[in-house]
């Protein structure tokens, strides 16, 4: 069954997608920002996929010196999926989170922090219960900066994971040039605030990121 894949579909399985995008017309549920570029030129804007979106947009938004979080589908081949097709693991995309940042009230280290120690990195196309490619872990950079410590708090985590006994960090670590994010459904975006009691599981290891 698809919706439970445990592989990235072939271009030659994907759903074909279409042309139009996700329309974006309301403002973050708790920020009251916007959801879209253009962002003030000081901002910076990295992505993260740590299972469910739900609760992993969660953990962004309450961190002081986030300006905008948003969550949609990346990493994959089907353009402007719908929710029930990135179900279907015939679209190959991760559920993410888009954070957009002030990097001079929050540093890139604090951010990463909140995504490594937030779910189980070594699971592979799962997390937790919620089984399937589009949970697998994620963390797509848009400056050199987060691009070198995304990289250095890997391989730091992974050797303090090891020594716990857990298996190698599975997540995929690249630019996020040439991943398109699409915006998912209004329903999706800040869920967490708009149904306060609603699913969100994510498997932290209990293992904190070593200070670099």
């Amino acid at each position: 069954m698809f919706g439970k894949s445990t592989r990235l579909p072939l271009e030659i399985e994907a759903l074909p997608g279409r042309s139009e995008s996700m329309p974006v017309t309301e403002p973050h549920a708790v920020s009251s920002r916007s959801l879209l570029p253009p962002f003030p030129a000081t901002m910076q804007t990295v992505l993260f996929g740590l299972g469910c979106f739900w609760g992993a947009e969660k953990r962004f938004w309450r961190v002081p010196g986030v300006y905008t979080t948003a969550v949609g589908y990346q990493g994959g081949i089907t353009p402007n999926p719908s929710y029930e097709e990135v179900c279907t693991g015939r679209t190959g995309h991760a559920e993410n989170v888009l954070v957009v940042y002030d990097p001079t009230a929050v540093s890139t280290y604090d951010l990463l922090k909140v995504f490594w120690e937030n779910h189980d990195p070594t699971q592979g196309y799962r997390q937790g219960n919620d089984v399937g490619t589009q949970y697998r872990s994620a963390l797509y950079w848009t400056t050199d900066e987060q691009a070198d410590l995304a990289k250095r708090t890997r391989d730091a985590y992974e050797t303090v994971l090891r020594a716990r006994g857990f298996d190698p960090i599975t997540t995929e670590v690249g630019p996020a040039d040439g991943l398109p994010f699409y915006y998912a459904e209004p329903y999706h975006q800040q869920y967490l605030i708009k149904v306060p009691h609603g699913y969100d599981c994510h498997a932290e290891t209990g293992i904190a990121l070593p200070v670099l």
